[in-house]
């Protein structure tokens, strides 16, 4: 389940975070795929990964379950959630001051159209170490949001962000 929208940055930022990809090179082509309602929803998205790129290392395969919580996002195990980033996150020398980490979450409430109108979507955003907005993303669920946000910094050749702080938002702001 997802908010309709940025498809394709969803896709690319499930595709890195979940590790099937490593970086921009690995995707040749992301195109939303024409469908044969009508209307067009344009509901899937169709990746081909560049040739060379190897296989799998993780396990993409997901096991759900109907609940109304998150069930952790399908895992089958609680080993399968541990996460392993593709960069050292030691080595960022990025410093935010406290002051413009504590006004992130109102701005990027601020910014959040989707929100407004819905009342109900997750949000994530991008920063500069200044607190400036690069990039916002909303969907319903706060997964989505975030790998919508780190496909559009994939396709955006932003990787790794250096020089930028991820803020995402667990749960929406009341107004």
């Amino acid at each position: 389940m997802r908010t309709p929208g940025d498809d394709i940055d969803l896709a690319i930022g499930f595709l890195l975070t979940e590790g099937l990809i490593r970086s921009t090179e690995d995707v040749l082509t992301a195109q939303l795929c024409a469908g044969a309602e009508t209307p067009n929803t344009y509901n899937v998205v169709d990746v081909a990964l560049a040739p060379g790129v190897p296989e799998p290392t993780t396990d993409p395969s997901r096991n759900f379950y109907t609940t109304s919580s998150c069930g952790v996002c399908g895992k089958a195990s609680i080993d399968a959630v541990r996460t392993r980033s593709l960069f050292a996150v030691a080595d960022d020398p990025l410093a935010v001051p406290a002051n413009v980490l504590a006004a992130l979450p109102e701005r990027l409430r601020a910014a959040q159209r989707g929100f407004d109108r819905t009342g109900g979507l997750h949000a994530a955003g991008l920063f500069t170490a200044d607190g400036e907005l690069v990039v916002l993303r909303e969907d319903v669920g706060r997964h989505n949001a975030v790998d919508k946000v780190v496909g559009w910094a994939v396709r955006e050749r932003r990787l790794p962000l250096a020089g930028h702080v991820l803020l995402v938002s667990g749960r929406p702001a009341s107004s």
